[in-house]
Order: C-alpha cells, then sequence, then structure tokens
C-alpha cells in the first residue's frame, strides 16, 4: 500500500498529462502511485502513460465520459493509499510538493488539506495574466489561498486537494451535481467533522485557460455554481461571493452615471481607474513584465464580469423559481 494515491482526469488532454507526469517523476519524496482516469476522451493518452510505467506506479483506466466528479470517484474506489490526492491535469506539481505534504501532515494532522495555484515561468503571459487574477488580494481571487477563509474553515478545492481514506469511507465520493461539486464535497467533509486546512507551500502550477474567451466561459460557470451551492447549503453563501457581481453592475453602471450626475459619473471614473492602476502596479511589479500588467487588468476585469453575470443570472433564475 502506498502513502498517497494521486488521482488525476483527464479528458482530451493527452499533451497536458505528459507534462503533469514529467513533474511527478522529479518528487523528491516517491511514496505514491498515481491513476489517470480517462473520461472518455477522444484523443486518448494509454500510449503516453505507457511511457511512464518504468518510473512511476502508474494505472490507466479509460471510463465512458461522465464528467470530473464521476471520474474521481471511479479513481477513489480504485486507490489503495492512505491519503487521496487530486490534480487536474493542467497542473505541474513542484518537485518539493510531497515531501512538503508529508512534513506538514506529520507535524499537524488533517484529514483534508489543499493548496493554492501559481504561475510557472514557462506560461504564456496570458496564461500568468490569468493566474493573477485568480491569485491576487485585489480579487475574490486572493481568499482562496487564505489560511483564514471568510466566514469559517478552510476549503480544498479539486485542482490541488488531499483526503484521508477514513474521510473517503464515512463521506463517500463527489455528490454530482451540475455545478460546483467540488465546493459541495468539501462542505460535506467539514460537516461530518473532519478537520481541513491550507499547506501554504503545497502549491501547483495552474494552467487553467489559454484564452480570455475560454476565461470568461470558465468564469461564468463558477458565478452560477456558486448559487447552485447556496440550493445544498444555503448558509454558504457569504456577502464576499456578491463583490463580482456588485462590480459588474457599478461598472455597467457608470454611463447611466453621466445622465444624472456628473460629479458621480466622474467619481466612478476615479474610482474605476485607482483600481485599474493598482492591478497593473502589483501585476507587472509581481511578474516583472509590462505585458502581463496589462493583460493582468483585463483578466481581472473577464474574472469579475464572468462570475458576476453568472452569479446574478443563476440568482435570478433561484428567484424567479422560488417565488413560483
Amino acid at each position: 500500500m502506498r502513502r498517497y494515491s494521486i488521482i488525476i482526469p483527464v479528458y482530451n488532454r493527452p499533451d497536458e498529462i505528459r507534462e503533469l507526469l514529467e513533474t511527478l517523476t522529479r518528487q523528491t519524496y516517491r511514496n505514491f502511485e498515481v491513476l489517470v482516469i480517462e473520461d472518455g476522451s477522444v484523443k486518448k493518452c494509454d500510449a503516453i502513460v505507457d511511457q511512464f510505467s518504468s518510473q512511476l506506479d502508474i494505472r490507466y483506466f479509460y471510463k465512458e465520459n461522465s464528467g470530473q466528479g464521476f471520474s474521481r470517484n471511479y479513481g477513489f474506489e480504485r486507490a489503495t493509499g492512505d491519503y487521496f490526492v487530486i490534480f487536474d491535469s493542467d497542473c505541474l506539481i513542484p518537485e518539493h510538493y510531497f515531501a512538503t505534504v508529508e512534513a506538514y501532515l506529520n507535524a499537524l494532522p488533517l484529514d483534508a488539506y489543499g493548496g493554492p495555484d501559481r504561475a510557472h515561468l514557462s506560461f504564456t503571459p496570458v496564461q500568468k495574466a490569468i493566474s493573477y487574477s485568480m491569485t491576487s488580494l485585489f480579487t475574490t481571487g486572493g481568499i482562496r489561498g487564505n489560511k483564514k477563509r471568510v466566514g469559517g474553515p478552510f476549503h480544498p478545492r479539486s485542482f490541488n486537494m488531499g483526503l484521508s481514506r477514513k474521510v473517503y469511507e464515512t463521506v463517500g465520493g463527489y455528490i454530482i451535481t451540475r455545478m460546483g461539486e467540488d465546493i459541495i464535497y468539501t462542505i460535506s467533509i467539514i460537516e461530518h467533522g473532519f478537520k481541513t486546512g491550507l499547506i501554504e507551500d503545497a502549491y501547483v502550477y495552474h494552467k487553467r485557460r489559454t484564452s480570455f474567451s475560454q476565461f470568461y466561459k470558465q468564469l461564468h460557470f463558477f458565478g452560477r455554481a456558486r448559487i447552485n451551492i447556496s440550493r445544498y447549503f444555503p448558509k454558504e453563501l457569504k456577502t464576499v461571493h456578491t463583490f463580482p457581481a456588485l462590480f459588474t453592475l457599478f461598472c455597467m453602471s457608470i454611463p447611466l452615471l453621466a445622465l444624472f450626475s456628473g460629479f458621480l459619473f466622474k467619481t466612478a471614473l476615479v474610482l474605476l481607474g485607482v483600481y485599474i492602476l493598482l492591478i497593473f502596479i502589483d501585476a507587472t511589479r509581481k511578474n516583472q513584465s509590462l505585458q502581463v500588467g496589462i493583460l493582468s487588468t483585463a483578466a481581472v476585469f473577464v474574472q469579475l464580469f464572468g462570475y458576476g453575470i453568472g452569479f446574478l443570472t443563476e440568482g435570478w433564475r433561484k428567484l424567479t423559481k422560488s417565488t413560483k
């Protein structure tokens, strides 16, 4: 039996799985197995997985397409480790990752943990900008990497998450729903009395989307998912989750302000300009790149508008259904 079972769902991303597996071969701590769950892909990665059979304790499974939640559950059922570790297929894992997790869990045991994400030097400027928008303290993304989550215990996210075998045996696998199933799963873990936490140095390099249009679609889905989560756990809808929607409404209201009050119009423009400048300066400094700084301002607007519009549309759908 291995200490860790790494579960990686993959769908039509053979090149990404190759890069991820290459990073696993460079881990300084090696007491783990790898389960690659092919979720009905047309572009299969079985030949690529075979290339790593001499370097990793690795198993490949092909199943009909059913989504990430089902694929993770499929991996849980076949895992042998004490801990199940979930990665998205578009992640790169730094060589110290499992050594860091092992040292942390031995010192401060957790039933489930999560780690943050960062941008790798090899990422494109757009990927770095998207990564900035999803991790910056100037957006709601910054909350995801904090030990003290707003409103309660830390909620691990499934792109970089580990849970003990005991958690799985008690809670079971993912509750399959249309949206937000990873957060719903984490909340279920916490409600069963298990301890969760953030391991700050157990970060991964998360590629996310490679274009702003793909990024918008993803964040629009995330906004809708937050409302869907509230259908299962109403108390989990916090004030902070409304910020992207309020920002979106604020930006959309600026042209209307010009019709009613020149002072309010100018004030709104100044506030928006200051916010854009702060993002530009911070992103440029962190990435040492003017190009990434400029792209990051665009990425932040894509993030907030995508999430905000998804949140508003799904919220309206929920509200109108409840009043019928």
